[in-house]
């Protein structure tokens, strides 16, 4: 007997429930009575769905969701069991309609089955399940994610605090197993669910609620997908879109900021929580977090009239009447700046924190002072040119005096001790990182080449004279006629790199543009054309060599042509054709017909193309560069501006070159001072003490004593109100625009509604108007009928045939013309009878 009672228990809970026919009815007209009695089965057993009508369950389930039923949504959760994919699709619709509640409801009932850990790693996993192929949403889209995209604050949250998170995606050359059976399943459904995690990492909502800070996170995910739409073309687009979105999201984290405490905390903090680094011992902010968006590219951020001012401040310091000073006054001080640069750096080198040495230590006038060394420079190269012109001949033998053209050499050694000190305070990358430091440190390397080559020709030239026995190399380097060197010859080596270095010295001079607003934005304009002139040689070589061989290779097998046939004269020949200055003659053998024809084809295709098409092209590219530097001139001046500055506001380097090489007491007292400290640590100042910052909502902040070690740091204090702020704010947003767009619906409606009732006036008119005419006309009895039908129809309708009753007005307006046609087309056939 219990045998078989539990075989007929067995049979009732393996019995699968079947989806009934009027259960979508009943949820759409909301009749939660009516789906309990279609899901009830009378023995109090949920049991479970029949896979066949999986799809069935889950739109019922989704479409009580949609129409935002509670009482048919809880019918159906408490009456059916729902396995976790179906309630995933239902969070993603709870999710898509913005409903807390619904969201919540199935939370609890994921952890009522299975455990939240589980179902949060399932999220991910869901590209690998083929039964959502035909759902709305794209793969990859997890509740939290589409909470982000969306920007709802209050489901991010609530999915946060029960554990959601979103991880961040694999390299895309990751090899791992996750990764390659993703790219084996299915290849777009990978690449989609990559794109739509960066979307949810890339979101408002995320990165305010999600991370410990904001803005650096922020950075961070910029970088990174600024690098992925370079390794994944084909999401090019998606990805600098979510990477401007992370831009615009510091930048209104920035401005969330009221006060200047809550201001040098954001932008003098970055990774560190303490604060005792804070500022130099010259009293600048090292403004880390500023530093790191240079880096990082981060131009609207670091352009944002907030970091503007932080840095006109600094680099103006306490000199009065210089921001908005007149352009006369400041050339004047330059001038005098110039001129006593010596008297200045002596005073400084003496008394270092007087008057005049803190002066000396602003950055504007720091910068004035290494400009007007670098002019000294300048000028000592020009003056050494000029002696040169008026010694010639002693400069073109080996009698030339080391110390005629050698004095610039003072300036390099000082320039390479003060890269150096670059190097070693912003390491090996951070110093490459900048490409004027790359010019220096060829331009530097060159000079000193120079230099140590003349230095190798008199220390040879001294060893072999003392040898008797070397007499002819003896004579090879004290003799004057050039014509006799070698080719290598040390000498005229040297001299190569010393115009080649000079040449580069006064390029150097482009480095101060950014000071000044028009010459900063043509400075990084011939920037951005150099760089497009350098992809534009790439083609241009490949064409040239093309066209080069074919030439060449015609008039090598035939010695009568004077010009071409050589390679070297055909590389010139081709060379000088692209500025019209080759004669078009040396493409011309009469006594060979073919090959002269051969020839003159190749050459005028190869004008064609240089010529006519690449030049233009090249001058659309410069066009086009300076077109979009002249479109966001403000952005790129003042992004560049902010470099210039940043470099002056290090540590020390207030004595320009080549003072630079003395060594000052205050050097030497902050070598002891280290000595000392890394004997005695304790003795390092304490970290000061910041006040607790209040929240925006009003909610009490410990401020005892007691209390006070409990606190978060300063920073992280700081960041917490800024994010606060943020989503107020935020939330401020999206109800004003949705109260606009509720009022922008109405006003819509009205205006719709008023056009369908003149609409309705108007066809009323002009249907008695063709109801007077039929029943004057032969065609009055089809009018009639018609007319009388559409009467009845009118007259015998419910609520069913609403959406007929509208088609109505149209309907009898085309039978209306078709009648008219049918009238007007028996008056013709009488009137031809």
């Amino acid at each position: 007997m219990d045998k078989n009672t539990s075989e007929k228990w067995q049979a009732i809970v393996n019995k699968k429930q079947h989806f009934p026919s009027e259960l979508t009815a009943a949820i759409q007209e909301d009749k939660s009575v009516l789906v309990g009695s279609l899901l009830s089965t009378g023995d109090g057993i949920i049991r479970q769905l029949d896979e066949a009508e999986d799809r069935l369950w889950r739109e019922a389930l989704n479409l009580s969701i949609r129409l935002g039923s509670e009482d048919t949504f809880s019918t159906l959760m408490l009456a059916v069991k729902f396995d976790f994919r179906q309630i995933h699709e239902a969070l993603l619709v709870a999710v898509d309609t913005n409903q807390p509640w619904v969201v919540k409801r199935l939370l609890d009932r994921l952890d009522q089955e299975k455990g939240n850990k589980m179902d949060v790693r399932s999220f991910s996993m869901a590209i690998f399940d083929h039964s959502i192929d035909d759902s709305q949403f794209a793969p990859g889209v997890t509740p939290l994610t589409l909470a982000c995209q969306k920007d709802l604050y209050e489901i991010v949250t609530m999915l946060t605090t029960r554990g959601h998170a979103i991880p961040l995606p694999h390299s895309i050359s990751c090899t791992c197993l996750e990764c390659r059976n993703g790219r084996q399943y299915d290849l777009l459904k990978f690449s989609l669910s990559r794109i739509n995690t960066y979307r949810g990492l890339a979101s408002r909502a995320y990165l305010s609620i999600a991370t410990e800070d904001p803005m650096l996170s922020a950075f961070r995910l910029s970088r990174e997908l600024c690098k992925l739409s370079k390794k994944e073309p084909e999401f090019k687009p998606q990805y600098l879109g979510l990477e401007e979105l992370c831009q615009e999201f510091a930048v209104e984290m920035l401005a969330m900021c009221r006060n200047q405490s809550e201001v040098s905390t954001i932008l003098n903090n970055c990774d560190g929580d303490e604060l005792d680094e804070q500022t130099f011992e010259e009293g600048i902010p090292t403004l880390s977090r500023l530093r790191l968006a240079v880096n990082y590219n981060q131009k609207l951020f670091v352009t944002h009239p907030i970091c503007q001012q932080v840095l006109s401040s600094i680099w103006c310091g306490n000199i009065p009447g210089w921001r908005g000073g007149k352009t006369r006054g400041k050339l004047m001080v330059s001038l005098g700046i110039f001129f006593t640069m010596p008297f200045l750096c002596l005073i400084y080198w003496t008394a270092p924190k007087s008057k005049i040495g803190k002066t000396l230590k602003i950055p504007v006038i720091k910068f004035l002072l290494h400009s007007s060394s670098y002019l000294w420079f300048i000028i000592t190269l020009l003056t050494e040119s000029i002696f040169m012109d008026l010694y010639r001949q002693e400069f073109a033998s080996r009698q030339q005096n080391l110390l005629h053209n050698s004095v610039h050499m003072i300036w390099v050694v000082g320039f390479f001790w003060g890269e150096c000190k670059c190097v070693w305070s912003e390491g090996l990358r951070g110093y490459f990182r900048d490409w004027w430091n790359v010019l220096d440190m060829m331009a530097l390397s060159l000079y000193l080449a120079s230099f140590a080559l003349r230095i190798l020709i008199l220390a040879v030239s001294h060893f072999v004279c003392q040898d008797q026995n070397r007499v002819k190399e003896c004579a090879y380097f004290t003799q004057t006629v050039r014509d006799e060197w070698w080719q290598e010859d040390p000498q005229l080596i040297s001299e190569i790199l010393f115009a080649v270095t000079s040449m580069l010295s006064f390029t150097r001079l482009a480095y101060i543009l950014p000071t000044h607003e028009s010459l900063g934005t043509l400075q990084i304009s011939i920037g951005k054309m150099i760089d497009d002139m350098a992809r534009f040689m790439f083609v241009l070589m490949i064409i040239g060599t093309a066209f080069l061989c074919g030439l060449n290779n015609i008039y090598v097998p035939y010695v009568t042509s004077p010009y071409l046939g050589r390679f070297n004269d055909t590389f010139n020949f081709l060379f000088w054709t692209m500025f019209g200055m080759a004669n078009k003659g040396y493409v011309d053998m009469p006594e060979f017909v073919l090959a002269e024809f051969v020839g003159r084809v190749l050459y005028g295709v190869y004008t064609l193309i240089i010529v006519i098409v690449l030049l233009n092209m090249l001058i659309a590219m410069i066009t086009n560069s300076f077109q979009k530097i002249e479109d966001d001139a403000d952005v790129e001046w003042k992004f560049a501006r902010s470099k210039l500055y940043l470099s002056y506001f290090r540590e020390g380097s207030t004595v320009p070159v080549p003072f630079n090489l003395i060594p000052s007491p205050k050097a030497l007292f902050y070598i002891l001072r280290g000595l000392f400290y890394c004997c005695n640590p304790e003795q390092k100042k304490n970290e000061p003490d910041y006040p607790p910052i209040g929240s925006v909502s009003n909610s009490t902040t410990n401020t005892s004593g007691a209390e006070g070690e409990d606190q978060a740091p300063y920073r992280l204090q700081v960041v917490k109100v800024l994010v606060q702020r943020y989503i107020e704010a935020a939330r401020r947003e999206f109800k004003e625009a949705k109260r606009k767009d509720v009022g922008n619906r109405i006003t819509e409606l009205n205006r719709v509604m008023g056009s369908l009732h003149s609409d309705t006036k108007q066809f009323h008119q002009n249907l008695l108007h063709r109801k007077a005419f039929a029943l004057n006309s032969h065609g009055g009895n089809f009018l009639g009928k018609y007319i009388t039908g559409a009467k009845n129809k009118f007259k015998n309708f419910d609520k069913n045939e609403s959406m007929q009753i509208i088609r109505a007005p149209f309907q009898v307006t085309m039978h209306l013309r078709e009648g008219v046609k049918k009238e007007e087309g028996m008056k013709e056939e009488k009137k031809e009878e």
